[in-house]
């Protein structure tokens, strides 16, 4: 499973690229409309190449092995999961200022690297699009899996997140088969003008490690974003395409690095969650709090964050 991080510049924008893979399950919380989704043309059926069955059923194996290792869980921690402010402090610091992966020669490679403070500063409008072999059931699923969660992003992050119609949209998110994605570029470039070969030839060309992406993007050297979009597969089974769902709206709103020492979190490679957990919410919560603005670096942000996470910590936030 990749999860990668790019920040450049083309056609004036700065540009965020996520990658990865992100496991997830049911909300609590009650479902409420669920928005009707796109369709990219007319709903029919249509023959799948093997192409794409074989991935699916490679994608399968995959989930199967990661819940019988006991990995994938959907409890977002508990007793054995403990975590002080400072650990909040730290991960914050390590997920919310640092980038994984840099760009060169048009190809992600992996390099911490430091980096500034990135969110959004306008309401977050999402919206889901499928691929015209996306089965209905899945759409709908998918579709009320993106309602709910929008909702507790918002109220994580106390920041305005909702789902809308396309044409009002700002951070799309796509299901897509192996099939449509490899060809998807025209309809990216629809969807963001602007944006770059480099971008584009990613979501074309990803390979089987890749689960899932999001790109995030800004106005020049303005670090708010400002548009976003997230591929996922449509082939993957209902707990990794939820899990990519959680965990890519999530990089795209600004937590866009992952830690092997966050714990209980769905930013860490290992795989341990599937959900979005509390340690994963207060991140958000503290990314948004108006104490702190975009274009902070690590040094400058960290004592400021520090009071934030004591004054949550010691209120039961």
């Amino acid at each position: 499973m990749v999860r990668a991080v790019l920040r450049t510049a083309l056609l004036g924008a700065g540009l965020a690229v996520l990658a990865g893979c992100e496991p997830t399950g049911t909300s609590t919380s009650a479902p409420g409309p669920v928005a009707v989704p796109d369709i990219l043309v007319p709903q029919q059926t249509i023959t799948r190449s093997e192409t794409s069955l074989a991935l699916e059923r490679h994608y399968a194996r995959v989930q199967a092995d990661l819940l019988a290792q006991g990995l994938l869980r959907t409890d977002g921690g508990g007793p054995d999961t403990p975590f002080a402010a400072h650990t909040l402090v730290n991960n914050f610091v390590r997920i919310a200022l640092y980038d994984e992966y840099v760009s060169r020669g048009g190809t992600l490679v992996a390099q911490q690297t430091a980096s500034q403070l990135r969110r959004w500063e306008q309401p977050v409008r999402l919206h889901m699009s499928f691929g015209a072999s996306v089965p209905k059931a899945k759409q709908d699923y998918d579709s009320a899996a993106l309602n709910t969660y929008a909702r507790r992003l918002s109220r994580a992050a106390n920041h305005p997140i909702s789902v809308s119609s396309q044409a009002s949209a700002n951070f799309h998110v796509l299901v897509l088969h192996e099939d449509e994605r490899r060809s998807y570029g025209p309809e990216l470039r629809q969807l963001i003008p602007g944006i770059g070969d480099t971008a584009v030839r990613t979501v074309e060309s990803m390979p089987r490690e890749t689960f899932c992406l999001v790109f995030a993007f800004s106005r020049g050297d303005n670090p708010a974003y400002t548009r976003a979009v997230a591929v996922i597969r449509a082939e993957h089974p209902d707990l990794l395409r939820l899990s990519c769902l959680h965990e890519e709206v999530a990089q795209g709103l600004g937590l866009a690095n992952d830690s092997p020492a966050a714990r209980p979190s769905i930013f860490n490679d290992d795989e341990e969650f599937a959900l979005l957990t509390r340690h994963d919410e207060l991140l958000l919560r503290i990314l948004y709090d108006r104490r702190l603005s975009t274009g902070l670096d690590a040094e400058t942000a960290r004592p400021i964050v520090a009071g934030i996470a004591k004054e949550m910590m010691a209120g039961g936030s």
